[in-house]
Order: structure tokens, then C-alpha cells, then sequence
């Protein structure tokens, strides 16, 4: 069955390619699923999308009659009964995947919202001192170490590949492009490792055409306008 993938109809050029749409995108392309894409206005927020996600944000996934929200919630839906949430490791694989979001986002988020607010006070400030940003950044290192350990033995995060590791990956690429990961090298080896999948390049290939599209759009109605 089809399912329908909700994004924002157009972002600036800076969080394209870590969109969180991104992360359901390449999951349904591992899994060889079928799916649409929607749209939802980033601004102003519709009341049609409160009513989809009460946060106002994306993804967004329609699967029949069932509407999910929250990221992990639609990963572990998605990969429910396939070889990225395998039976037999279900619990381990779900505790993983829920580390990526609770340990490793929230600490790489804290930080990266600070970056943001020195480099565009418009969209994010006000900035934050250096000292703050510096302390945020060890925190993130913190976390970072066990999970350098784990990974400095092996491939993937639980077994063979898995929905953690989409999620684990994808929270980890935007600490990867900040060369945060240069003191980390098995987490890098294992974005590299990752991002090399057919189904990531499928994936990222899509997401970063959608807003080329976006663009397009918004060109040919200004154009109207003008």
C-alpha cells in the first residue's frame, strides 16, 4: 500500500538535506515501499497541519486510515515486521533508535540551535557567549564517546542493519558536516558507511530534488505576481 511522506512545501537552502522528512524517506526506500509526497506550508502554519501534528511539524505519515507524527514513532511503524526491526532484537533495536533521539539529538540539538544563533540571529538568536556554545559542544563530545566505542567494533549498531541505525545516522550527519565528528572517527567511518546505501542515495537524491521543485514553484509565482 501506498502511504503518503508530509513535508513543508519550501525550506531555506540551510537545513535542507537534514530535514526529518528525510529520515522516513530513506526507510521506505530500504524497505522497496511506495509512497507520495505531500505538502504542508512552512509559514504561516495551516490549521489543516495543527490538526495532522499539534507542533506544527514535519514529517508527517499517512498509512490508510492511521496519521503518525514524531519521527521515531514513524520509523518503528514503518520497519514493524521487516529486517530493519527484527523480532528477535526488536527491544534492542528500539532502544537504539530511541538513544539517537533522547541522548544524541537532544544534546546535538542544544548545541547546533546555539551555532544557528550566531550565524543568523534573525531566524534563531539571540546568540549565545562563546563559553556557552563551547560548553554545550563538550556535552555533545560526552555523549558522543561511549558510542564512538561501540562503533569502533563493529558495523552497525545492533547486528545487522536497522531502523537504529537510519535514525542514529541521520541525527549524526549534521554533527558530521560540522566536523564535529574529526575526534570521533569510527562515527564518521559509520556515516560514510551508511550514507553509501543505494537506498540513502535514493532517498537523499529525492529530498533534495523536492526543494529544487519548491524553488521552482515559488519562481513561477512570483512571476505571476510580478
Amino acid at each position: 500500500m501506498t502511504v503518503t511522506l508530509v513535508t513543508f512545501d519550501w525550506v531555506p537552502d540551510f537545513p535542507r538535506g537534514f530535514v526529518r522528512d528525510f529520515r522516513v524517506r530513506w526507510t521506505l526506500e530500504e524497505l522497496g515501499r511506495p509512497y507520495r509526497v505531500d505538502t504542508v506550508p512552512n509559514h504561516p502554519k495551516s490549521a489543516e497541519h495543527r490538526l495532522m501534528q499539534p507542533f506544527a511539524q514535519v514529517p508527517v505519515l499517512h498509512d490508510g486510515d492511521l496519521t503518525l507524527f514524531e519521527s521515531g514513532a514513524i520509523l518503528l511503524h514503518l520497519a514493524e515486521g521487516s529486517t530493519l526491526l527484527p523480532k528477535e532484537r526488536r527491544a534492542e533495536v528500539t532502544q537504539w533508535l530511541i538513544a539517537a533521539l533522547n541522548t544524541i539529538e537532544s544534546a546535538s540539538g542544544t548545541w547546533m540551535q546555539m551555532v544557528l544563533a550566531q550565524r543568523m540571529p534573525a531566524f534563531f538568536g539571540p546568540p549565545s557567549g562563546d563559553d556557552v556554545i563551547a560548553h554545550a559542544l563538550k556535552a555533545v563530545h560526552t555523549k558522543l564517546a561511549p558510542l564512538e566505542q561501540r562503533m569502533s567494533e563493529q558495523d552497525w549498531i545492533v547486528g545487522d542493519f536497522s531502523v537504529a541505525d537510519i535514525m542514529m545516522v541521520d541525527v549524526l550527519r549534521i554533527l558530521d558536516a560540522e566536523n564535529v565528528l574529526s575526534d570521533h572517527p569510527a562515527l564518521s567511518d559509520y556515516v560514510a558507511r551508511a550514507s553509501d546505501r543505494p537506498a540513502f542515495r535514493k532517498a537523499m537524491e529525492d529530498h533534495m530534488a523536492h526543494w529544487q521543485e519548491a524553488d521552482a514553484a515559488r519562481a513561477r509565482q512570483e512571476a505571476q505576481v510580478g
